[in-house]
């Protein structure tokens, strides 16, 4: 078992040398989020990275299990999301899509597919582990700019977690922006596109009635479902990746400066 490694300075690490101070994204959720795409029913990723979500070393890092920046490559969540099989995600499809305006972007996977809103609460260890990797990632340098939230899936079986979705969802983003000291976190949540039919309407109601500043909800429903009509697909992961930087560009991205006419 490789043992775990102390967080490099940018010296040590040539993959960390940059001009530009990382803009650093939390990646947190469910199986929507850790990615599926391309898993197959036989539960293997078939490897297949589209253009949107091609590796760029020098303007996409993530932020690894054992805590240390390296080059971010799909899948993004393979060492986080360790129980099952990961493929692609929005994460990678994000990065590209706005590393041109905002520079070198660090992404910090946390999503563990199956979990329900209850198991990210303050003190739970997903919680934890995503609020103590979101600190451990700005230790090089770094500000923290966002998290992308994906997650709902598995509060539609019962009315009661349908029911409690909304106040929980609100109590763990006052919490995230307490317990990381930043009280204007911007939060993108993704409204839910499947889960069980009972309540998944009663659950994107409540992601659609959160209200609190800075936080914006986009919808996937509507994207592709692979056959398990549950996951999202590669193209469909692509496409959400996109959404959530038009999000992030539109809401929360300072404006862009011109350079001055010569």
């Amino acid at each position: 078992m490789e043992m775990e490694t102390p967080i490099p300075s940018s010296k040590q690490n040539p993959e960390m040398e940059s001009p530009q101070t990382k803009q650093i994204f939390i990646l947190s959720g469910q199986s929507n989020m850790a990615g599926r795409g391309g898993v197959t029913k036989h539960h293997k990723w078939d490897g297949v990275v589209p253009q949107e979500c091609q590796p760029n070393p020098t303007t996409i890092l993530r932020f690894s299990a054992t805590r240390h920046w390296e080059a971010a490559r799909e899948p993004l969540h393979s060492d986080i999301d360790t129980k099952k099989v990961c493929g692609v995600g929005p994460g990678m499809s994000f990065a590209n899509a706005v590393r041109e305006r905002v520079g070198v972007v660090g992404l910090v996977p946390c999503a563990v597919g199956g979990t329900a809103i209850k198991e990210w609460a303050r003190g739970e260890h997903l919680y934890e582990s995503m609020v103590m990797r979101a600190k451990e990632s700005v230790k090089g340098g770094g500000e923290i700019r966002g998290l992308l939230w994906y997650q709902g899936e598995s509060d539609t079986s019962h009315q009661h977690d349908a029911e409690a979705y909304q106040g929980n969802m609100e109590k763990l983003i006052r919490n995230v922006r307490e317990d990381l000291g930043l009280p204007s976190l911007p939060i993108i949540q993704v409204a839910i596109a499947s889960g069980d039919k009972k309540y998944i309407e009663k659950v994107r109601e409540a992601q659609f009635k959160i209200s609190l500043p800075n936080v914006v909800c986009i919808d996937a429903k509507g994207l592709p479902l692979k056959e398990d009509n549950l996951h999202l697909t590669t193209a469909a992961q692509v496409k959400l990746g996109h959404m959530l930087a038009d999000a992030y560009l539109t809401n929360f991205a300072p404006p862009q400066i011109l350079p001055p006419h010569p």
